[in-house]
Formats: C-alpha cells, sequence, structure tokens
C-alpha cells in the first residue's frame, strides 16, 4: 500500500484502496444494553441486583468447561461483598464495551502486530470483538470486573450510610448486607436508590482477607444444571414449529453439488424438504435422524475443480516453502559465521493435521420472523456468528440477535461460523425454525484444522555444552491471516494491518522463541499454500512450536553429555519462575536424570503468562503401542482467582496435550479427511489415561492463561521419555511406532 505506514495509517483498506476514515470520528465511548427483568436494578454494564438480594453478572465469554460462568462472577461478587449462595450470571450481549482486544490479539497472533496499540485495541471496540480464546478471560475482564464490584459497593454504602447518618467510608459489605457496626441492610433494599449514585474517583477496593471470595474454591455455577440435565445447549432448544437439519458440504477446495437423489431421500419417513446450494445440501425433517437419513439417501454428488489435495501434496507444499524466502520473526546476533562448517546438529520435525474432535459437534437453531432472525448457538465469537448470519439471510446486523448457549468443548472450533450462515438460510428458505446439527463425520470432515508443520532445526554447541547459535526453520500455513479474513471478511483495518510494510503472520511460529539464553538465534518463518483451511486448536501454535524446541533442546542435551533438566536450568539465564517450574516437577516425579532405559523425560514452556514443566514416563509395550504412565506438571499461573477450577483447566490441558501427542489427526485423501469417526480419532480412553499429579505454585503475579498452559509441555515431555525408553527418537506429531 503506497504511503501507509504505522504513523499514517488511521483506518486502511486493501493495497490499492488508500481508504482513510477521520479517527476523530471513532466513537469513544458505549452506552450498556442490559435488560432488567421485574425487581432488578442494572449497575453498569457488568451486574444486575434484584430486590431479593440476587445478584446476576454478565459474561462476555463462551462457557465450555473451563469455568468462566464461575470465575468472572466471583471476581464481582469478592468486591462487591456478596452471598455467594445469591450470584447468577447470563451472557452478555453484544456490546463493544464487553470487546476482548487481549483474546483476539492472541488469537490471531501476529497478524495485527503491525498496528499501533490504541488502533488495535479501538478496533477490537468498533467491530465488537467478542471472542474467547486465547485463555484471555480473566487476564482481559478482571479490572473492569472488579471496578464493576467496587463502583455498586460504594453506591450501596452511601444509600446506607445515608439513612444511618454515618459516613459511607465507614461502611462496608459482607455477604449480601450492607454493615456498619451492628447496622444491616441487604442489598435488595437498597439497589434502586443506589444505582443513581455519584462514583468516587479512583474507587476504593475492598481491603483485608476476612470473608473474600477471590481465592477460594466457590461452587461452580453452571454444575448443578449440567448435573441434573437441566442445562441448556443449542441442540436442546425447542420453538414452535420448528424442524431439524442435517448437511452434507463438498470437499475442500473448489466444490460445486452437481447430482442428487431428491426421490430417495423424499422416500425417508419424516422428510419435509430438501435445499440445495452450490456448496452443499440439507435436508429438513420432523426428526433429525430422518434428516440425516435423507443426507445419506440423497448420495449428493460434487465437482473438485483445481489441485488434488492429499496427505502427500500437503507435504510436498510444506517441504517447497522452504525454498522461498522467509519472514524473519526473530533474531538475536548475526548466525553467518556460527552455522557454516562441520559440528553443526540438524534435526527435523513435523506435524500433522489436528482436529479438534469436540463432544458437540456444529450446531444452530435460527427462527425467521418479521423481518428479523434470532439465533441459538455456541459460539466463542458471536459478533462473527451475527454478521456471518446476516450476510447469509441478506439483512442488515441489527435486524439479527444472537443467543450465546453453553459450549460442549469447541477447543477454537466455535469460533467459525459456518453453521450459522446455514442455519440462517434454512430459516428464511422454508420460513420456519430450523434446528441445523451436522453429523460427526461431518464435523471432522469440515474441521477447521490445526495446521501442519515442518521445522528444521540447527545448532552449534560451544566446548562446555551451551547452546552458541539456534536457527529454527518452520514451513507452515499462514493460519493467523486466513482465521482472521475469514472470520473478518471486508473489515478495513484487518486489510490495512496485512497490507502495511513488515506486517507479518505470527501465529505459525507462536511459541518458537525459547525461554532460554542464546547468544544467536533466528527464528523464520515459510508459509505454505496446503490447499486445506487452517483454525485455531487450543493452545495455538504452542502445541507444536514446544514440541520443535523442547525436543530439539533434549537432543542437544544428549550430544553434550549432560542432563537435561539441568541443562535447562542453566540456560534460563533470570527466568526464576520457569526454573522452579522444571525444580519442582523434578522433584514431585522423582526425575533420575533421563538415563537410558528410565523412560522419563522433561519439557518445559511459558505463555500467556504462565509457566509450566511437565515430567513424563512412558514406555513401548509389547505390542509396540505407546503407553504413557505418568505426568507430573508444577504450573506458575500467577494469582488464582478459583484454584480448583485452575487445577481443573490444568488437568484437562495435560489430556488435552496427551491427545495430540498420540492421536487426534488425520491424513487427506481425495480432498476430504481420513479420519470421519471417532472411533477412529484415538482419544485417550480412561484405561490409557496415566497417573497424573498437578502442583500449582503458589505466586503473587497477576493471574497467567491457565485454560492452555497445560498443553503443549506434553508432547516434548512424552517424545523425549520415549527416547530415554527405547533410545529412539520420534520426531513427528503424533507420535507413532513402527506398528501404528
Amino acid at each position: 500500500m503506497s504511503g501507509v505506514s504505522r504513523r499514517t495509517l488511521l483506518v486502511g483498506g486493501g493495497a490499492g484502496v488508500g481508504l482513510v476514515v477521520s479517527w476523530a470520528l471513532w466513537p469513544r465511548t458505549y452506552a450498556g444494553n442490559l435488560s432488567a427483568a421485574p425487581g432488578e436494578t442494572i449497575f453498569g454494564a457488568w451486574l444486575k441486583i434484584g430486590r431479593d438480594g440476587h445478584v446476576t453478572v454478565a459474561v462476555p465469554q463462551c462457557e465450555h468447561g473451563q469455568g468462566v460462568y464461575t470465575t468472572l462472577p466471583q471476581i464481582v461478587a469478592d468486591e462487591l461483598g456478596a452471598d455467594w449462595r445469591t450470584v447468577g450470571v447470563e451472557a452478555a450481549p453484544l456490546n463493544p464495551l464487553y470487546a476482548n482486544p487481549l483474546g483476539a490479539g492472541e488469537i490471531f497472533e501476529g497478524v495485527f502486530d503491525a498496528l499501533p496499540d490504541s488502533v488495535r485495541a479501538t478496533h477490537a471496540e468498533r467491530a465488537v470483538l467478542m471472542v474467547t480464546g486465547g485463555s484471555s478471560s480473566i487476564r482481559q475482564f478482571e479490572p473492569a470486573l472488579r471496578d464493576a464490584g467496587a463502583a455498586a459497593r460504594v453506591l450501596l454504602c452511601k444509600v446506607a450510610a445515608t439513612r444511618w447518618g454515618v459516613d459511607w467510608q465507614a461502611c462496608g459489605t459482607a455477604a449480601g448486607f450492607v454493615v456498619h457496626g451492628a447496622q444491616r441492610l441487604r442489598f435488595g433494599e437498597l439497589a434502586e436508590e443506589a444505582a443513581g449514585g455519584a462514583i468516587p474517583d479512583p474507587l476504593p477496593y475492598r481491603d483485608g482477607e476476612k470473608g473474600r471470595l477471590a481465592g477460594q474454591s466457590v461452587a461452580r455455577l453452571d454444575a448443578p444444571a449440567k448435573v441434573d440435565g437441566s442445562a441448556q445447549f443449542a441442540a436442546d432448544v425447542r420453538l414452535p414449529d420448528m424442524v431439524f437439519a442435517s448437511i452434507c458440504q463438498g470437499p475442500v477446495g473448489d466444490s460445486r453439488l452437481v447430482r442428487t437423489d431428491k426421490a430417495a431421500a423424499n422416500r425417508i419417513r419424516g422428510v419435509m424438504e430438501i435445499v440445495e446450494t452450490e456448496r452443499w445440501v440439507a435436508a429438513a425433517a420432523e426428526t433429525w435422524w430422518a434428516a440425516n437419513q435423507a443426507i445419506s439417501a440423497l448420495a449428493p454428488r460434487f465437482e473438485t475443480k483445481g489441485p488434488r489435495v492429499d496427505s502427500a501434496s500437503i507435504d510436498r507444499a510444506l517441504t517447497a516453502a522452504f525454498d522461498r524466502p522467509a519472514q524473519r520473526i526473530a533474531s538475536g546476533d548475526d548466525l553467518a559465521n556460527l552455522l557454516t562448517g562441520g559440528g553443526v546438529i540438524e534435526a527435523e520435525y513435523r506435524v500433522g493435521l489436528g482436529q479438534h474432535a469436540a463432544i458437540e459437534p456444529m450446531t444452530a437453531t435460527a427462527y425467521y420472523h418479521g423481518d428479523r432472525l434470532e439465533l441459538w448457538l455456541p459460539t466463542q465469537a458471536p459478533s462473527f456468528a451475527r454478521s456471518a448470519a446476516a450476510r447469509a439471510a441478506g439483512l442488515p446486523n441489527s435486524a439479527v440477535t444472537v443467543h450465546p448457549m453453553l459450549t460442549g468443548g469447541g477447543f477454537g472450533a466455535n469460533l467459525e461460523h459456518e453453521a450459522a450462515a446455514q442455519a440462517a438460510t434454512l430459516a428464511v428458505t422454508l420460513k420456519r425454525p430450523v434446528q441445523l446439527q451436522w453429523s460427526r463425520a461431518e464435523d471432522l470432515l469440515h474441521d477447521r484444522f490445526r495446521p501442519p508443520a515442518i521445522a528444521r532445526m540447527r545448532a552449534r554447541l560451544a566446548a562446555n555444552g551451551a547452546i552458541l547459535a539456534w536457527h529454527a526453520r518452520i514451513a507452515a500455513p499462514s493460519t493467523g491471516a486466513e482465521l482472521a479474513s475469514r472470520l473478518m471478511p471486508g473489515d478495513l483495518v484487518l486489510k490495512a494491518a496485512l497490507a502495511l510494510p513488515g506486517a507479518q503472520d505470527g501465529y505459525a511460529v507462536a511459541g518458537a522463541l525459547p525461554p532460554y539464553r542464546l547468544p544467536a538465534f533466528a527464528i523464520d518463518y515459510h508459509a505454505a499454500d496446503i490447499g486445506v483451511p487452517t483454525g485455531h486448536l487450543r493452545g495455538g501454535a504452542h502445541g507444536y512450536t514446544a514440541f520443535f524446541t523442547e525436543c530439539f533442546l533434549d537432543e542437544l542435551a544428549r550430544v553434550a553429555g549432560n542432563e537435561a533438566m539441568s541443562y535447562r536450568i542453566g540456560m534460563l539465564g533470570g527466568d526464576a519462575r520457569l526454573a522452579r517450574c522444571l525444580s519442582t516437577a523434578a522433584s514431585l516425579g522423582g526425575w533420575n536424570g533421563g538415563v537410558a532405559g528410565s523412560g522419563q523425560g522433561i519439557a518445559c514452556h511459558a505463555f500467556r503468562g504462565s509457566y509450566v514443566a511437565v515430567l513424563a514416563e512412558a514406555h513401548v509395550d509389547e505390542a509396540q503401542r505407546i503407553r504413557v504412565d505418568r505426568l507430573v506438571a508444577a504450573v506458575d499461573c500467577g494469582r488464582q482467582i478459583h484454584p480448583d477450577i485452575v487445577r481443573q483447566q490444568i488437568e484437562g490441558g495435560l489430556i488435552f496435550g496427551l491427545a495430540n501427542a498420540l492421536g487426534v489427526a488425520t491424513g487427506f485423501t481425495a480432498n476430504l479427511a481420513d479420519v470421519r469417526g471417532m472411533g477412529a480419532v484415538r482419544l485417550p480412553r480412561l484405561a490409557e489415561t496415566p497417573d497424573i499429579l498437578v502442583e500449582v505454585i503458589d505466586s503473587d503475579a497477576d493471574p497467567g492463561g491457565v485454560g492452555e498452559i497445560g498443553v503443549p509441555a506434553v508432547a516434548p515431555a512424552i517424545a523425549n521419555a520415549l527416547q530415554s525408553a527405547g533410545g529412539t527418537r520420534l520426531r513427528s506429531l503424533p507420535l507413532r511406532t513402527g506398528n501404528q
């Protein structure tokens, strides 16, 4: 883009567009749009208090098991001084006030980095980037939620103090009451009068440790409904005159529907209508089972133009990327003279396409009535889903209402919005409510896969074993830019960011810069066009870049004749938090140095403001299958809002990392994924799950992310353990022996 730079850019279009929108016209403040039930009083954008004393907190993040429907209300309730038994939660409406620039930055890692910080933050609000991902919920929203609780507490105290004739600063709150000595008034008695009061600047926060909810493992707000079955997911929605739909989409690439057998489908009992588009065909019926049987009877045939995509073509595309110029993502001292001649250590690592394999397939319910569209769906990005549905239905965004539902997993899959657009099309076409659900095979065939990658690693060691030079060349799809462009089509700021000089897509190599002290290093990215859509999976690229780094480091330690854990700690420099994680995991796990035959391996990683070390014990059994016997993790994630949820997330991340290490991957044949059923996904079963020990290290640092921190170090720890168990170095994910 000629003449465009970080300094001159306000909002720019794509190359040659030259569009500049006045910065002064961008709104700076936004009004809240919470709705109140009878007897409720709204306090700002974040909470409501009822006459009966109940407190409802608006949560702008998708609840897919990570506990945000508990931890975010807990922050408000702690600062407010509420009784946890009276606290409830509801999904926040679409509003710029709930934008998550931190989460967007983590998900689209590096894509917006060329823009000034102020532009990124304002764009997140203007584009209503309400996204859940990147372990960002508490890191992004704790300050605003704490302020909301403090503001409501001050307003309630002011009203109570006026009634008692005392200084409001002498009043406090506890268990849902404003208190002053022996005097007590319930929040509900004060709420209506308090809502219109003035808030001091700066806000006073609660002090002292007595009666605090923060740091306590309070009861999860979403647990009772999930236990008794009353929790509502998208597939539980029932509307009058609603029909159920199943769908079949064409193979990846330029695919067009060319033939269906409607007569066969219409013979299925309960089938009501068949809807065809260029890209897909759907059947609507009285039950989803009938609709899905109709899809089978339709026997859809698609014509795919362009090159054939299979596992071999993907591998060729990745390999060919190394022959093209690279983007240098990070560098230290010059490598030129350090990686030439003899003595250079080299290794190549690979990772295959990964699948989300969430328990809940893509689902959306759509209701078109009176030129308005309502959507009920699991979504990690409700504003993206709204825009996609509006485009599909030919409506303005203002005519579409999104009702975010509880999500059955997701792991990044629900950032995508194909199901929302398809359900909108069906609802407008059929003129009645439609619940669309992808079959399990459809969900796996048309996933937005974790990108595959190849890493070519080179290093030189000093005589004492220290690393003198480190060079990582990584070939992978440009997933960050692809994901952002797919989710935000037509976004002018995104186009400008990608067109700016020096713009980089750092997603594909995120986490590739080692945490170690390296005098000379470089991280190079080679973009590859593999012909398969890729997206965000829990942990992002860290899930494989940590594998590359920590396996290669283990190999270097062996060449240097050093013990792997001490070798790492010796190179960390001043990173005391990661060093403590390593020493803690080693102590708890009975680390014996990873000597030959021990079956022990260790790895570490730092990201999203948290630190982890994982010790694994693994072996190959008589049937030549990989068995992981034990995982020991030490995590420093800063201050904990809810210790049990922190532990749950770390344990879940370890299991997710185990699945990434041993399965949850697919090859490709004739533009279609090979894995099409859960039985072939190779998820770890209970009998195959190792003993797990987690130690969360006490810390007063700001909270770091916990939803993903358990994932990255698992695969390299297992690979390193298998090396020590049998002397074989496995350099590809998923890890496979000869008989697997």
